[in-house]
């Protein structure tokens, strides 16, 4: 139907709508079925997404919207059964717990036929409203249901059976704004216009809070002829995955109340985890999907890991130990020219904030919140709140050992030392927090890959016991056997990327080189690939955490442009 012949229709009937219900503020204070109800009788079209378990309903809240709708489909779907009644009601109540208690918005949720007879729903909906979901719709199809996409003319329930399950779900509830939405499946089954409207009238008259009139047709022509024929006598909700091509303006002026995105995420996630492991299968290493796809610290936040470090900080004993951090950033960074003329180069912005500060933040999301800074060039500039400092006051005539030497007595416990200028993913910190080694440090396997503004910049090469064989899980462990600025390019396995970690005893095998090193005249000038390398020539055990990619050193004005893109 075309929208200049549904405003025909409209005029020929001559409708006068009956005003909707204006929308309250939003309220905290309002239950989740408070606001459900606002939304549904609110004078705009409202939007409910689907969503199938906690996760999935956090990035629904997330995106924008102010409601989820919990698909029955994809709830089956999730749990690897049919839309059937495979997963009995308390199965699906158990899903859908988790999405109430991981969400603030309210929950519709798609009770299918609502589990049996009017007995089943009073059940259900005291079970819904104990969880503080929001709504439910039912529908008026036999239990167990058939999903409407499959066969044609499926049988629908008795009007007046139906209607007594409408009654009692009305009566059941204890929030008194529990919403009720009859589904009726006449359009679905080829039962026509009359029947839908006849069957959404009784609907109301029994008590619903709204109807929910589903067509499977690839146009909108049947739900625009049912609604120029309904009068607004309550508001009307439509799932429109058959004809997704139709404006959402034409269902506006319709006087539609609610759409559904009924099982987009569901498809989509079904799509992604497909190429991820095929690609994975294919490829037989993770290279080709790191950096696609989600990072393991959008799954923590998303799970609100950051709630439970704040509250370890204040429910557990203070003197909890904790890793510390120790960052090198005496120099100024004179190849970025006048942009450090004023502050040292951790502290150019990248996308609004330092690039020490995005560093600082990378620790404190995995946990390292103990953070030492080295400060040497206009050392007065760094002085973000969240960080101790000690000074490098000789910083032109030295290099990295002897910063490091002035945070000695951080070296007496376990701790990660960090250049001061790079940038990597959080997985990399997440990841070197796991090995149990006294001595770890990041190499990069790609490093010949990439991009470079010049054959004079400075790389700390490494050479390993093994090369990297693209297989992250791989049980083998590999050790450095050289490091330092002696080794050739074409003698090294990979680029160290100024991120170490060690253990108590590690830190003090680190202590004694630079005591050692102090001794003998070299400490002043060298740099950190020095010392570790010292530390291999001796025997000492110094594993490789092998990376690939996913990381920058900000060197200059090419370096950070690349930083503001990754970022």
């Amino acid at each position: 139907m075309s929208r200049q012949a549904f405003e025909g229709m409209k005029s020929m009937t001559e409708i006068t709508p009956l005003p909707r219900q204006e929308s309250p503020e939003c309220d905290e204070d309002l239950s989740k079925a408070s606001r459900l109800r606002a939304l549904l009788t609110a004078p705009k079209l409202g939007f409910l997404m689907e969503a199938h378990n906690g996760l999935s309903a956090k990035i629904v809240e997330e995106a924008g919207f102010a409601g989820v709708w919990a698909s029955g489909l994809s709830i089956s779907a999730t749990l690897g059964v049919r839309d059937s009644n495979e997963a009995s009601w308390t199965q699906v109540l158990e899903v859908l717990e988790f999405m109430s208690d991981a969400t603030t918005i309210p929950i519709l949720v798609d009770g299918d036929t609502g589990y049996g007879n009017f007995n089943n729903v009073r059940r259900l909906v005291r079970k819904l409203c104990q969880r503080r979901i929001a709504g439910v719709a039912i529908e008026d199809k036999l239990f167990p249901k058939t999903n409407s996409f499959i066969g044609e003319g499926q049988p629908l329930a008795d009007i007046d059976e139906f209607c007594g399950k409408i009654k009692a779900g009305k009566d059941s509830q204890t929030d008194p704004n529990f919403c009720l939405i009859a589904r009726t499946e006449a359009l679905v089954s080829g039962w026509g216009v009359n029947e839908a409207l006849d069957r959404a009238a009784a609907y109301h008259e029994a008590g619903a809070d709204g109807v929910l009139v589903h067509s499977k047709h690839p146009s909108a022509d049947e739900v625009l002829a049912f609604m120029v024929h309904w009068e607004n006598r309550c508001p009307v909700v439509i799932v429109p995955t058959m004809y997704y091509r139709t404006p959402t303006s034409v269902f506006e002026d319709a006087g539609i109340a609610m759409v559904i995105w009924a099982n987009h995420n569901l498809r989509a996630s079904i799509t992604a985890m497909r190429e991820a492991s095929r690609r994975i299968f294919e490829e037989q290493n993770l290279t080709g999907v790191e950096g696609r796809i989600a990072s393991v610290k959008d799954v923590f936040q998303l799970a609100g890991n950051q709630e439970l470090a704040e509250a370890e900080r204040r429910y557990l004993a203070p003197d909890r130990p904790s890793q510390r951090a120790i960052l090198l950033a005496a120099s100024r960074g004179a190849a970025l020219g006048l942009l450090t003329e004023e502050k040292p180069k951790c502290m150019i912005d990248i996308r609004g904030k330092p690039l020490l500060n995005h560093l600082v933040d990378t620790f404190s999301q995995s946990g390292v919140a103990d953070v030492t800074v080295v400060r040497g060039y206009k050392k007065e500039k760094i002085d973000l709140a969240s960080i101790q400092t000690v000074d490098n006051d000789a910083f032109e005539e030295t290099g990295e050992v002897a910063s490091l030497a002035c945070a000695a007595d951080r070296l007496a416990e376990p701790c990660i030392i960090s250049y001061g200028d790079i940038l990597f993913r959080n997985y990399v910190l997440d990841d070197l927090l796991e090995f149990a080694d006294d001595i770890i440090v990041v190499v990069d396997a790609n490093w010949r890959e990439r991009e470079r503004t010049g054959t004079d910049a400075a790389l700390d090469l490494v050479t390993c016991s093994r090369p990297f064989t693209g297989r992250y899980l791989d049980d083998d462990v590999v050790r450095a056997t050289a490091m330092g600025p002696a080794i050739a390019p074409a003698a090294a396995d990979g680029e160290w990327i100024g991120l170490v970690k060690l253990t108590d005893a590690g830190a003090n095998q680190v202590a004694r080189e630079i005591e050692a090193m102090d001794a003998d005249g070299t400490a002043r000038t060298a740099g950190l690939p020095e010392l570790f390398g010292r530390l291999i020539a001796r025997g000492v055990s110094v594993r490789v955490m092998y990376i690939a990619g996913h990381w920058l050193d900000i060197d200059d004005l090419f370096d950070l442009a690349s930083a503001r893109n990754q970022l």
